[in-house]
């Protein structure tokens, strides 16, 4: 795959701020801070087409974005970060309603990378969200980002965990995983190879 260019479409709260368009879609979701925005931006070859936040949970819309490919045009979707620390409860179930909404009824989306920090591994809050990608029959990878930050043999352990075997048992549709630095520029490759299998599915 070649990106050509990529630019902001929209961003949007709720279901009738979504775009109109027939392009396939591909979101990338994660918990806060799990380095998501650097992540887009690398795979892209853009600086500051995401905007990177030191502060978790910045990001609570869902951002669209065009991009230009080779071999299909397609929309890239930046799903708010989920787990952030700060915020009133409302706050919290509108992110639930908007993202369970979105997985629900876009038909456009082909599939979701779900993005876990390295250092941490799969967290409860992603295996809720897994839950929701296995209820709504959506096609998903696992994507380790800041690799740089642990060491080699951490690394090689990654896809040992005991629970990514307990998700490719319950989950047929799950791919992956893919192991990501944006930093060290790791993982463009394997994330765009499967960004060409969704887009085939079409």
């Amino acid at each position: 795959m070649k990106i050509k260019s990529s630019d902001f479409l929209k961003s949007a709260s709720k279901k009738n701020g979504w775009p109109q368009t027939e392009l396939p879609e591909i979101a990338f979701a994660g918990r806060s801070n799990v380095g998501k925005s650097s992540l887009i931006n690398f795979i892209l070859g853009r600086k500051n087409l995401v905007k990177v936040s030191n502060t978790p949970g910045k990001t609570r819309l869902i951002n669209f974005f065009n991009i230009y490919a080779n071999p299909s045009d397609f929309l890239l979707v930046d799903l708010p970060g989920y787990g952030f620390a700060k915020g009133p409860i409302k706050e919290k179930e509108q992110w639930q309603f908007m993202i369970e909404q979105f997985l629900k009824d876009r038909k456009e989306l082909l599939g979701i990378f779900l993005l876990v920090d390295s250092r941490r591994g799969v967290q409860e809050m992603d295996f809720n969200l897994l839950e929701w990608l296995i209820a709504y029959d959506l096609q998903a990878c696992l994507v380790f980002t800041k690799t740089d930050k642990i060491k080699r043999n951490e690394q090689a352990k990654i896809a040992k965990d005991p629970n990514i075997g307990d998700i490719m048992s319950k989950y047929k549709d799950f791919s992956g995983p893919i192991l990501s630095s944006a930093t060290h520029k790791i993982g463009k490759k394997n994330i765009f190879n499967q960004i060409e299998t969704w887009l085939e599915m079409i």
